[in-house]
């Protein structure tokens, strides 16, 4: 079984856009659409491709970007822009990219306060913004790093990993077996993955909108107490899932070198996670 490519450029290339199209893609995710001249250079690699988006702010006129030419660290000029100029900056995986419509697929999950507005910058972002608005992608490549002899690949995450779920299980070799664990807020955000026949699909719908998210994912994997030590596990999403799924998974006998695990946002809620 090939190694996942894993690529990190080697020098901060700035890709320019503007949105095509915004829409409502589950309940609880907004599926923004964008394009570019030279997007059909992204050297899109599959799995959980990511990359860090700039958007212009809704106080700002003028859409700045940092000059990155000749930066070896992307942050040294982002933060070196003035705070009342500076673009807003967020982490997101490529959810669908077609090279030849120079077209890329961004998911943005939303959260929603008391009277069902979005909450979070990106979010309000993406359910707001109209065509020809502009933005930026700072290509960062793969985070999912599957060794070349893993037997078995184990998937948790919560919503905000979907796309990074969706993106490996189409890109994973159609022999390899495993499991997935997929948190999602509500039953309608459940969508059709291309996985392959020996990797199963188990979806935990949290429903509750009270409950701490990743908290069912992280329940769902500590019944998961049976793993193969040559295989593999990406652990993803709220904080306490990423880091507490990742303390499981090694007292379960899996070596911390076969983990891959990230913390992508941090609830409030965390704090009503009770280690086990």
């Amino acid at each position: 079984m090939a190694k996942t490519p894993r690529l990190m450029p080697k020098h901060p290339v700035l890709f320019r856009g503007e949105v095509l199209r915004s829409e409502r893609f589950s309940p609880s995710m907004q599926r923004v659409t964008i394009t570019g001249a030279n997007l059909d250079d992204f050297p899109w690699l599959g799995y959980d491709h990511w990359f860090r988006l700039f958007l212009r702010q809704p106080h700002q006129t003028e859409f700045v970007l940092p000059e990155l030419a000749g930066a070896k660290r992307w942050w040294d000029p982002y933060y070196a822009l003035p705070e009342d100029v500076r673009p807003h900056c967020a982490n997101y995986t490529v959810a669908g990219f077609r090279r030849e419509a120079s077209e890329m697929d961004i998911d943005f999950v939303v959260h929603c306060g008391p009277q069902g507005e979005p909450e979070g910058a990106a979010a309000i972002w993406a359910c707001t913004t109209r065509p020809g608005d502009p933005l930026a992608l700072l290509d960062q490549g793969l985070i999912f790093d599957r060794p070349d002899d893993a037997t078995e690949v184990l998937v948790v995450a919560d919503e905000s990993g979907l796309p990074s779920t969706a993106g490996i299980l189409r890109s994973l070799p159609r022999d390899t077996v495993g499991r997935v664990v997929q948190e999602i807020p509500a039953a309608g955000d459940r969508r059709p993955l291309d996985a392959p026949e020996g990797v199963s699909v188990t979806w935990v719908v949290r429903d509750d909108p009270a409950a701490v998210p990743g908290a069912a994912a992280l329940e769902e994997l500590r019944r998961h107490d049976t793993v193969d030590p040559a295989g593999y596990a990406f652990v993803v999403g709220e904080s306490t899932l990423a880091t507490e799924g990742r303390r499981h998974l090694v007292r379960a006998g899996l070596p911390k070198d076969r983990i891959t695990f990230s913390g992508f946002w941090k609830s409030e809620k965390t704090e009503k996670l009770v280690r086990v």
